[in-house]
């Protein structure tokens, strides 16, 4: 997961996505032009094949978005028209008891043998613009959002949510019922970014363009989002978001939920708290035979 200089392809599919966020126009105008058409399905193609992506990391680590790559996604949702989506059978005749309705250029993504990626059957979707690597494993039911990016050798776990333009890495553990926020809008701000060989607990919540850096540790229930602070009772400091960047998890931390009593007034008398992540220790050898990945199972 690191930054790449744009290609002569990738910039000449920007320069066409900047000239139809530039043009507006409607939906019904854009179904009556095949080059509209032909433009959002190109930077879908990109996104899927990963040669673009909605978010990107410099040589010094730090992660942003690509706005364009944001802009023409919400081009796709803007000039799209809603279409049936429903299963159908050899016949074209609706096929199951479930209807599916949403926008034309916006559909489930569909896969081969040969992109080597399993999709367990039990109702999970991954939409058209999303970018999943060799070896990836979808157990169901779980979502992958258009725009999201994941690498090769991660497990999504049943009842998952990879939002819009989050960003995965190689060899994640996102454990059952995890939420990974996505983000469109505002087109500059990053989205949720996990490094590589994190291991993600069952139900945290990762949210606004927090950044959880690599072989970090997040344990069962844990919830970040910008306005989190998160105590390190190793380095015996606060980690925040800052004005203009996102909270960040440093590399290796082991999170757990925790709670921080309420010091003053009624909530104090009452003797409540609120919850705060804690990072409690730093990935060591027990802590990678704790989190060892079934190999097997891939």
């Amino acid at each position: 997961m690191t930054g790449s200089t744009e290609s002569a392809a990738a910039a000449e599919l920007r320069i066409r996505i900047d000239t139809l966020a530039k043009a507006g126009g409607t939906a019904q105008a854009a179904a009556d032009d095949p080059a509209v058409r032909v433009t959002i399905e190109a930077l879908m193609d990109a996104l899927e094949a990963g040669t673009v992506r909605a978010a990107d990391r410099s040589a010094d680590g730090t992660w942003h978005a690509v706005p364009w790559v944001k802009r023409g996604i919400l081009q796709a949702f803007r000039l799209g028209t809603l279409a049936d989506q429903s299963p159908r059978d050899a016949k074209g005749r609706t096929s199951g008891p479930f209807s599916f309705f949403d926008k034309d250029t916006l559909v489930p993504r569909n896969f081969a043998v040969t992109d080597n990626v399993r999709v367990v059957p039990g109702g999970t979707t991954i939409r058209r613009g999303a970018y999943l690597a060799s070896s990836v494993v979808c157990m169901p039911p779980s979502y992958v959002n258009v725009g999201a990016h994941v690498e090769t050798g991660t497990m999504i776990d049943s009842h998952v949510l990879v939002g819009s333009c989050a960003q995965i890495g190689e060899r994640v553990h996102l454990s059952a019922g995890v939420q990974i926020g996505g983000v469109l809008e505002p087109i500059n701000a990053a989205p949720v970014i996990i490094e590589s060989d994190v291991v993600v607990g069952g139900n945290c919540g990762v949210y606004e363009g927090t950044i959880v850096r690599s072989r970090a540790v997040l344990g069962a229930g844990v919830i970040l989002t910008r306005g989190t602070p998160v105590y390190d009772l190793v380095r015996q400091t606060v980690y925040r978001a800052t004005a203009t960047g996102a909270l960040e998890i440093p590399a290796g931390a082991v999170v757990v939920p925790g709670t921080r009593p309420i010091a003053t007034g009624w909530g104090a008398s009452q003797g409540l708290a609120v919850q705060t992540p804690i990072v409690v220790k730093y990935r060591d050898e027990r802590t990678d035979a704790a989190t060892a990945l079934e190999a097997w199972l891939r």
